[in-house]
């Protein structure tokens, strides 16, 4: 099947040809891969909802309307920002600097487990970290496939703020008012966030790690120190 291969290329690549992502997004659409009108909505701006390795995230492409929307969808303040999902890190060095030791600490713990700060190449909406910007490499298959159509999407879960996740992403579509089209079916595992770990740019003197723990969740704080200690 090319399917396959045709997503590895786009993640490997972190290639957005538009010829390419919509053949794929045909493909997909036609094999029942994902909701048909799915990628169309999130390209008029709208929210849509998709499976993670954690819990269903509320997705949106990163721009400024899209933003909007998902905000005041969620009930969430501006100050509060949202980390992005990407299917590579190929892909994700299209917008954040991806050092060596990033490659490390991804290959040596479950994959989607750790969300990543990352310097931006270029200042992005404050809503995303503005020069620093949270990505996490996803590990559902589903979400990997709609992710190299799209491009990268916000990864914030999908509840309002202050009320409890669910698992379900059509349940989740739901109590947020959305369309059951606006969901990428699946049913998530649950349980703990990733981690959310920053990493400290070299020769920052008041820095005395490679990584500083924000979040923990999927990871723990002794397991990061560990690896830590094993790299010296």
């Amino acid at each position: 099947m090319w399917l396959q291969p045709l997503l590895n290329s786009i993640c490997t690549s972190g290639s957005r040809s538009s010829e390419v992502r919509d053949t794929h997004r045909q493909h997909m659409e036609k094999t029942g891969g994902f909701p048909i009108g799915i990628v169309e909505r999130l390209q008029q701006g709208l929210p849509i909802i998709y499976p993670t390795s954690t819990l269903p995230a509320l997705g949106c492409l990163p721009q400024s309307d899209a933003l909007d929307s998902l905000f005041e969808l969620k009930k969430r303040s501006k100050s509060n920002i949202v980390s992005l999902g990407v299917c590579s890190l190929e892909q994700a060095a299209e917008i954040v600097k991806v050092p060596n030791i990033a490659r490390e600490i991804l290959a040596a713990f479950p994959a989607g487990s750790l969300t990543l700060i990352l310097p931006a190449h270029e200042t992005l909406d404050s809503r995303l970290g503005g020069n620093s910007v949270a990505v996490r490499v996803l590990a559902d298959a589903r979400a990997r496939e709609l992710i190299a159509v799209t491009g990268p999407l916000t990864a914030t879960s999908a509840n309002p703020s202050g009320e409890e996740p669910v698992e379900d992403c059509e349940t989740a579509a739901k109590i947020l008012d959305l369309p059951k089209s606006a969901a990428l079916p699946g049913k998530c595992v649950g349980g703990a966030p990733s981690t959310l770990i920053r990493w400290n740019v070299p020769l920052n003197a008041s820095e005395d790690s490679d990584w500083t723990i924000i979040r923990v969740g999927k990871v723990s704080a002794e397991e990061i120190q560990a690896w830590s200690m094993q790299r010296t």
